[in-house]
């Protein structure tokens, strides 16, 4: 895949984005592509404002500056009425799988086509079998999610995800807290469901391995900024000290140990502060 550009098909658009949480900043100046058809995956550590790239597209929150352009509407300047309509395009794994405990797996999937569409149960209730058929656990239907494993749950809420065959499939960290054979199973069925549907997926994690695996093109933030993109190969090959740092995991590098402040020695009243 070539770097994206604005001479390519693109679901969703990202432009001289800028958003804050009163004085603190969170993403400055960003810019991303998402090609339809694609899986394009958004790392960084912990606070580089990955997750807040998808409340954004989503709807959630509004840029101070910039804009998000989701098929061609700029999401910020939507009504309620259009906000709810470019929604229902949309499919949204969020953290830790985020299911009702209350309900069995088969009224977890349902519950969008219940909440979107007035469809009849007997049709209802085939469209939830084969969701859950694609992901393994048609059997399961009847169960809660405390009777099934973690990877399991994960999987149910993909199948939730999926229910309205949404343009737009958002993950938030969906290897999080997943032994190794449930992330590769979780990993296959994001690549597998994208290609599929002919969806558009938009990952984001801190997992490399899984995420490098696939993913067709990577932006890395950090500190609210894209300081590398590239496509997976590109990536591991990096030269960019951030880049190095995050892909082998090593200790030393752009982001610090510490959090930034003042030194022991000052605090232990060793050493006066300048």
């Amino acid at each position: 895949m070539q770097q994206p550009n604005s001479l390519v098909s693109n679901l969703v658009e990202i432009r001289d984005l800028h958003f804050a949480y009163g004085e603190r900043p969170i993403l400055s100046g960003v810019r991303m592509d998402f090609p339809r058809g694609k899986v394009i995956a958004v790392m960084g550590g912990s606070g580089s404002g990955k997750t807040t790239v998808l409340r954004l597209v989503g709807g959630q929150l509004t840029p101070q500056s910039g804009a998000v352009t989701v098929d061609g509407a700029v999401v910020h300047e939507l009504s309620q009425q259009g906000l709810f309509a470019m929604r229902r395009k949309m499919g949204m794994l969020f953290q830790h799988g985020a299911l009702f405990t209350d309900l069995t797996v088969f009224e977890n999937v349902a519950f969008p086509l219940r909440e979107h569409t007035d469809l009849p149960e007997d049709l209802l209730r085939d469209l939830v079998l084969l969701k859950l058929e694609a992901v393994g656990l048609r059997n399961a239907a009847q169960l809660k999610p405390a009777e099934v494993s973690g990877g399991m749950a994960r999987r149910v809420a993909v199948a939730r995800a999926i229910a309205l065959d949404p343009q737009l499939i958002m993950y938030d960290e969906p290897f999080a807290g997943l032994d190794p054979i449930s992330m590769g199973v979780t990993a296959n069925l994001i690549r597998q469901l994208n290609d599929v549907l002919g969806s558009t997926s938009i990952l984001v994690s801190h997992d490399v391995n899984e995420s490098f695996l696939i993913a067709d093109y990577v932006y890395f933030l950090s500190s609210g900024k894209i300081v590398a993109e590239g496509t997976p190969a590109e990536m591991r090959v990096s030269a960019d000290p951030y880049v190095k740092q995050f892909v082998h995991a090593e200790a030393d590098g752009p982001v610090p140990f510490h959090y930034p402040g003042k030194s022991l020695a000052i605090d232990l009243g060793l050493e006066r502060q300048s």
